[in-house]
Formats: structure tokens, C-alpha cells, sequence
């Protein structure tokens, strides 16, 4: 569970191209945290300083902003990200864009979500239209190579060799399944994975206002369930 004194760590999908147009919830909430008011309490977090100062500007964000941006990819990485922390746990909110595309996917960003979730810091992200994608960023495990699984079998003995499978498995692995079964598969998994030192994430009702992220061992993501339908994604580390 994260703690309510530390900031939030917000992924912001950016356009691919530098003429592409923001999402309108992420230019919403970027042009909240950098206002006036707000501004002290925010963090703003690109990869590259040129570029980044380019596509704020052609977002229509304050310009008084630029000069305080914190450049993080994976020269400044090991350094930066344990500063964000810091902030984080001051109270401080942090938004992490890359140079077009989503923040931690395939990019360093990724040792920065793992870090928030390994010190109870909330991490969301505005809309992107992918769930996988977005469940593997926000899971903050290592995807460098990943094995998407998609729907479980129906069949108990099939289900069963499925996450056999995934268990022996050495990459991350995604799997879904229908709302309804989301308690039977983390029961499925508490059984088949036992003591593996395996972690989960639990990416549920994505991007909605109901949105809850868990990482932990399946009997942990079970004790935590509140409600027995959601809809959602699991990510499987390595």
C-alpha cells in the first residue's frame, strides 16, 4: 500500500511525433501542476533537455517551467532517480515523460517505477490506449524480453500447465483473464507458484477512477482483494 505522505510518480505518454497533440487528461494535468500554486510542489521529468523543452512549449505549457526540468534517461539515471525518491517521499508529485511514446517502457524509467513501488510511493499514469504496454510500465519489473500469455485456458489441467509454464519461465509474462476469475486465478497462482520468490503486479480497472495497482506474492495480492470483479492485467516478473 502506498503512503499517503509521499507524492505520486505519474507516467505522461507523449505523441511519437513533436507535432502530435497531447492527450487532453495529461495536458489537464500538466497545466494544473504547473501553475502558480502548484509549481513548488512539481516535478517535471524528461529525457532529453532539448526536445522535451520543444514539445512542452508546443503543448502550450508555462514556459517558466523549462529551466527547472529534471533530464533523466540512462546516463543520469543511477543518480537522478534515487534524488527523485527523495522528493517523492517529501511530498513532492513527479511527472516523467520521454521523448515521445510511454515513459518506463523499454527505457530507464522503468528502475524508477520499480524504486516507488519498493517504497510504498503511488505510481499511476495518464490514458494510453494499451493495457499491456501500460500494465509492463507500471509494473516497474524488467521487460526487456517478455512472454504475453493472454487468457488462461478454461480447463483446470491446462490452466494448471499454463502457470507451470509461467512459473519455470525466465523473462516477465502478462496474463488476463475475465473479471470474474480474478480471484481464482491469484488463488491458482498462490498454489502453483508456492514459496517462488516470483513477484506480481496487479494492474486493475486501468486508467478509470477506480484504478488500483499491486505488486507483491499472489498471497499477498489475495489478502489485499477488496472487490471480486475487475477488470485487470498481471504482470509476472522474471
Amino acid at each position: 500500500m502506498s503512503n499517503p505522505k509521499f507524492g505520486v510518480l505519474t507516467l505522461i505518454p507523449t505523441p511519437l511525433s513533436e507535432e502530435g497533440v497531447l492527450e487532453p487528461k495529461a495536458l489537464e494535468l500538466l497545466l494544473l501542476a504547473s501553475n502558480e500554486s502548484n509549481r513548488a510542489h512539481s516535478r517535471f521529468v524528461i529525457e532529453d533537455l532539448k526536445p522535451g523543452r520543444r514539445r512542452w512549449l508546443h503543448f502550450g505549457l508555462p514556459r517558466e517551467c523549462i529551466e527547472n526540468f529534471i533530464c533523466y534517461n540512462e546516463h543520469t539515471a543511477n543518480v537522478v532517480a534515487l534524488e527523485l525518491l527523495n522528493e517523492l517521499k517529501q511530498g513532492h508529485n513527479v511527472f516523467l515523460m520521454s521523448d515521445g511514446g510511454l515513459p518506463a517502457f523499454y527505457d530507464p524509467g522503468v528502475e524508477l517505477v520499480d524504486l516507488c513501488h519498493k517504497n510504498h510511493i503511488k505510481v499511476t499514469s495518464t490514458p494510453f490506449f494499451n493495457s499491456v504496454a501500460l500494465a509492463l510500465a507500471l509494473s516497474g519489473f524488467s521487460h526487456k524480453k517478455f512472454w504475453f500469455e493472454g487468457f488462461l485456458p478454461l480447463e483446470t489441467e491446462e490452466r494448471q500447465k499454463s502457470l507451470k509454464n509461467l512459473l519455470a519461465m525466465k523473462n516477465t509474462s502478462i496474463l488476463m483473464d475475465t473479471p470474474y476469475r480474478l480471484k481464482r486465478v491469484l488463488e491458482e497462482l498462490q498454489s502453483v507458484f508456492g514459496n517462488s520468490k516470483k513477484s506480481v503486479f496487479l494492474a486493475m480497472d486501468l486508467n478509470s477512477n477506480s484504478e488500483e495497482l499491486k505488486r507483491g506474492s499472489p498471497k499477498e495480492l489475495l489478502l489485499g482483494l477488496t472487490e471480486l470483479r475487475r477488470e485487470f492485467v498481471l504482470v509476472i516478473s522474471e
